[in-house]
């Protein structure tokens, strides 16, 4: 038993929780808390996230535990207030984290891929990337430092983790009593907003005191318009996780001097020049299909989602006994499988090739574990004849990329 990673369990929690929140929007008639683009992008990046995270979390324990057994200040026992401590000690790197994560470029380029959605539900609470991860465990870091033991840190990062999934909602109101102390989905929900006068607020993940003693605490006026400033025009995995970057890039080459290179990086994503973006975007998504059109056979990507799931469900709870080769082969499966997800929300007409490219692989991992790698280009000759003799692209675009007016 000592072998079961607990993790496995997280997914199949998340799809839960998603399902009764589903259920209650159905049953209070309030459709407009999901859409179903932003729902398939949200789970998509959530994936993904979840996936890689398992090649890398190992080494963020390893961190914790390095820093504590060579550079704590202080050596804190395990007792009732140290937890109490412990949990604002989180809250507070959180939120300075949180908060520079909005004021600074080079960490924006992380975050900025959890305000994408302009639905505000649990899927939304999916959208963390593994850039993200890999930049607050840096911030996180200075608890180990202090002399937190890193099975106490792990354990409250669980714990915050799970407390601000459940922010993450519309089917629960204004608690305003509660707001003097926590974080609830209304206070949070103003952070996700994009309407100027909800602009970087609340950054608290658990309590909301940091951010009355910082003053960037706002309660809930008019109802949040969420998503970004100036929303993205994809559904793409891809461009959803590197847009900001690239427009980085592009103004680090506009800039002159190191000083203005320097902001380009570390400046605020205030000053961003706000041309760069639909610059980028006409030159990666020049092909982009009519935006008043939707994808009609929704049932296959249910089914790749759900693949996914089953996949990544299983791949962890036996992650530890799977051979490298096994290991690259799940990575590489999902991540192809989330990258067509999204090129089908776009309706783009190469992903068939995306298709050919994941049967193959598919064929040539079994012909890896049968000792049969010689016979490789065999599954490749087949889809080649297939295609020649049945016109399988046509047959699939004709099927898969049906489109439908959207109201």
């Amino acid at each position: 038993m000592e072998h079961i990673n607990f993790l496995a369990f997280a997914m199949p929690a998340f799809f839960l929780f998603l399902f009764i929140e589903y259920k209650i929007v159905q049953r209070k008639k309030r459709p407009e808390i999901f859409n179903y683009e932003s729902s398939v992008s949200n789970i998509s990046i959530g994936i993904a996230e979840r996936l890689i995270n398992l090649f890398i979390a190992a080494s963020f324990y390893q961190l914790y535990d390095y820093i504590y057994d060579h550079y704590r200040i202080f050596d804190i026992p395990s007792t009732i207030l140290v937890w109490l401590g412990l949990i604002l000690a989180t809250d507070f790197v959180w939120y300075w984290y949180h908060r520079l994560g909005h004021e600074v470029n080079f960490f924006w380029a992380a975050h900025i891929v959890h305000h994408h959605s302009e639905e505000f539900n649990f899927t939304a609470a999916a959208r963390i990337t593994t850039f993200q991860a890999i930049i607050r465990t840096g911030f996180w870091c200075v608890l180990p430092f202090i002399g937190f033991r890193p099975k106490m840190v792990i354990t409250m990062l669980i714990v915050h983790g799970a407390y601000s999934f459940f922010t993450h909602t519309q089917l629960i109101g204004k608690i305003k009593w509660l707001e003097y102390i926590f974080v609830t989905p209304s206070v949070h929900g103003v952070h996700h907003a994009s309407d100027e006068k909800y602009l970087d607020k609340n950054y608290g993940d658990m309590f909301t005191f940091w951010d009355h003693l910082f003053g960037t605490f706002q309660t809930e006026e008019e109802k949040p318009k969420y998503g970004l400033t100036h929303p993205l025009k994809s559904y793409s995995f891809l461009w959803q996780h590197f847009h900001y970057y690239f427009e980085i890039c592009e103004l680090w080459k506009r800039s002159k001097g190191f000083k203005e290179k320097w902001k380009a990086v570390f400046g605020s994503p205030a000053h961003m020049d706000q041309d760069i973006r639909p610059i980028l975007e006409k030159r990666f998504l020049q092909d982009k299909a009519n935006p008043n059109q939707r994808l009609r056979f929704k049932n296959y990507l249910y089914i790749q989602l759900g693949v996914s799931t089953l996949i990544l469900t299983a791949f962890t709870y036996y992650f530890e006994f799977l051979s490298a080769f096994d290991k690259v082969f799940v990575l590489f499966f999902i991540l192809i499988t989330l990258v067509n997800c999204g090129a089908l929300l776009e309706q783009r007409k190469w992903i068939y090739y995306l298709e050919y490219a994941r049967i193959y692989m598919v064929a040539v991992y079994f012909l890896y574990e049968k000792n049969l790698t010689s016979f490789f280009f065999i599954p490749l000759a087949i889809m080649i004849f297939a295609e020649q003799l049945f016109s399988l692209s046509k047959r699939y675009q004709n099927v898969v990329l049906q489109l439908e007016t959207s109201e």
